[in-house]
């Protein structure tokens, strides 16, 4: 599965940044999705994920109540709503796909975006 990742820039704390990650896979909607980042000199960590149907969201306790993942299935869309960013958010974001249930860990998905950078000034 090709995933394409955009949405990614400079933002102050406190603003609110969407990202979404898009592909031509026609399946993609039996697909796990998840968001992962990695911020500089930092391993990635996973950041929110959501079943295939949708039924079943997860976050990190880090991003709890301030990002939404949801998915517009008609679209092969996948997003990632930021609110009340943090100095602490930045970092390379991203998409990512696999399986039916997904997880919190890199090896639970098998198909990659390339990252989107998103950069919060203090």
């Amino acid at each position: 599965v090709q995933l394409q990742a955009c949405g990614g820039g400079l933002v102050q704390a406190g603003d609110s940044l969407r990202l979404s990650c898009t592909t031509s896979e026609r399946n993609f909607g039996t697909y796990a999705t998840g968001w992962f980042r990695q911020a500089s000199g930092k391993l990635r960590e996973f950041v929110a994920g959501t079943n295939w149907r949708g039924s079943n969201t997860y976050y990190a306790d880090s991003v709890k109540g301030r990002f939404t993942i949801s998915r517009m299935y008609n679209e092969n869309t996948m997003y990632l709503q930021m609110n009340n960013l943090k100095a602490e958010d930045t970092a390379v974001y991203y998409c990512a796909a696999e399986g039916l249930e997904g997880g919190r860990g890199e090896t639970d998905f098998g198909s990659w975006g390339q990252g989107t950078l998103v950069t919060v000034s203090s």
